[in-house]
């Protein structure tokens, strides 16, 4: 399915950023400094790219289709599933950038320690939850749902795609990838 297809790839690309995310938090440990402006654009990468742009389309596109298809498992994989850790990866991402913005008032060890933990609890929950999604939701979904439900998800994708909008998110926020990436030798991965 090309909906599910283009999801996976961003997948890829989120799983980056939560490696460069880890490589900063064991720098942070190591004794790197924390560098604010860094984390609010790696903040705005989650936010944007994998918040809004890629679970955007999950939460518009595929996940209403499988509640309202699949019954009580399409139901409960969504809503207590991968909402609930949709929610949860927002929290983290909160509860890291109000620690940022603690640590910059006031640089005590405390505030560093909830960086690395808003950070880490992302990272990790995201890892995660990338898993679940490639290797049950998505396949779930394609086995189950009829072939004119996955063809207007995939027509829906295909325009949201095409939309200038989503090529500036994906231009800006994969330009910074990259950036990341080679600042702390993550190496791209089949």
């Amino acid at each position: 399915m090309y909906a599910t297809d283009v999801m996976v790839e961003e997948h890829k690309n989120i799983n980056y950023m939560l490696r460069v995310i880890r490589e900063i938090c064991c720098g942070i440990l190591e004794g790197a400094p924390v560098d604010a402006d860094e984390h609010r654009r790696i903040i705005d990468f989650v936010r944007n790219y994998a918040d809004r742009y890629h679970h955007g389309k999950e939460e518009k596109f595929l996940f209403p289709v499988m509640e309202s298809r699949l019954g009580v498992p399409g139901q409960s994989l969504i809503r207590h599933g991968m909402l609930v850790e949709h929610d949860l990866g927002r929290a983290h991402v909160a509860d890291w950038e109000n620690a940022l913005e603690l640590y910059e008032k006031e640089p005590l060890t405390t505030h560093k320690l909830d960086i690395l933990t808003g950070a880490m609890g992302y990272a990790d929950l995201l890892q995660r939850h990338t898993e679940k999604e490639n290797n049950v939701v998505y396949p779930y979904g394609e086995a189950h749902l009829p072939a004119d439900d996955k063809a207007v998800i995939d027509g829906q994708a295909r325009e949201f795609e095409a939309l200038p909008e989503s090529e500036d998110v994906r231009e800006k926020h994969l330009t910074f990838l990259r950036e990341m990436m080679e600042k702390y030798g993550v190496e791209y991965s089949r």
